[in-house]
């Protein structure tokens, strides 16, 4: 009886494995790249790239990847600036360096590496959303001559108020030697998982409104195993890399503002006034009637911010 118990499990975690696999390949024929790679340190990062000018580079969240600023790079090359965004490492299509660890520091590192394959040798503005907040002021601070400037939206810089602050079960059920293969590779296209990632969509827009096709593509993409996987280690080892790197936010000095929305769910003001108190010669603005992903729903105050740097320039660095 034992025997055949096994038997059956076997084969619904065989049949589950091979719907899944289909399911990948279909979500990715729904979703292909649309930008460029470039390869660094024999791993590929999936870019995109537009336009000429002061180069601006877009650091995206744990939600999806650099399709999160389709509409701001957009504007920004229209606008005379050279807009880049990367695919994190692991996300979208870009590939993750295996068996080390990896932490907003190491892909501070990645990027800067990326950019310099690029020719990008004229300093950056940067624009780091949410999860990204950390690695942003982390690229400030290895490489603060390559740096012009700093727009952080919602970001999350430290570790108390992070929502995962003290781990997250789903995260290391999922970083699990053997356990977490298996669920990657069998769960991740079924209806319990549709279901996770319209309440993750809902919950990271509220209160505001979901954009068409948005909740698709989350489930498309960012529910594969190299995603998905990239996603949780990200949430696992954002802590302990904001709790390091959060004493050394006060060495920053190129110019910085600091943006979040006053219906934000997620603590995100409590991090954007802490960091400014770290931080004095910050600009700090609490937009009214919006939440969280800013990127998405608002691109002209990302631009806005831009600008703000951007007419700053070099003289409030001779000032500070």
């Amino acid at each position: 009886m034992a025997i055949a118990v096994m038997l059956i499990v076997l084969i619904l975690i065989g049949m589950l494995y091979v719907y899944n696999q289909v399911q990948f390949k279909k979500a990715e024929r729904s979703f292909p790249p649309n930008g460029k790679f470039i390869t660094v340190d024999h791993y590929k990062l999936h870019y995109i790239s537009e336009g000429t000018g002061q180069p601006v580079v877009f650091l995206h969240g744990g939600m999806l990847s650099s399709r999160d600023f389709k509409d701001v790079i957009h504007l920004a090359a229209k606008q005379g600036y050279h807009a880049i965004a990367f695919d994190r490492p692991g996300y979208g299509y870009s590939q993750r360096p295996k068996n080390e660890e990896i932490t907003p520091i190491t892909q501070a590192n990645i990027v800067h590496k990326a950019l310099k394959e690029l020719g990008i040798n004229q300093p950056i503005i940067l624009v780091g959303h949410s999860w990204s907040g950390t690695m942003t002021l982390s690229y400030a601070l290895q490489f603060s001559d390559k740096v012009a400037g700093i727009v952080l939206l919602a970001g999350a810089m430290y570790k108390e108020g992070y929502p995962a602050e003290n781990g997250d079960v789903i995260s290391k059920a999922i970083t699990a030697p053997i356990l977490g293969d298996i669920i990657l590779n069998t769960l991740l296209k079924t209806p319990l998982a549709k279901g996770m990632a319209t309440s993750m969509v809902r919950e990271t827009f509220a209160p505001e409104q979901v954009p068409d096709g948005y909740k698709e593509e989350v489930y498309a993409l960012g529910f594969r195993p190299t995603h998905f996987r990239a996603n949780r280690e990200d949430v696992l080892a954002f802590p302990k890399t904001a709790k390091n790197v959060c004493e050394k936010y006060k060495d920053i000095t190129v110019p910085i503002v600091i943006v979040v929305g006053d219906k934000d769910p997620f603590g995100t003001i409590e991090h954007a006034e802490r960091l400014k108190k770290d931080i004095p010669h910050a600009i700090y603005k609490v937009i009214p009637d919006i939440g969280h992903m800013i990127p998405e729903l608002h691109p002209n105050i990302v631009m806005d911010n831009i600008h703000v740097i951007s007419e700053i320039g070099t003289s409030f660095k001779m000032k500070v």
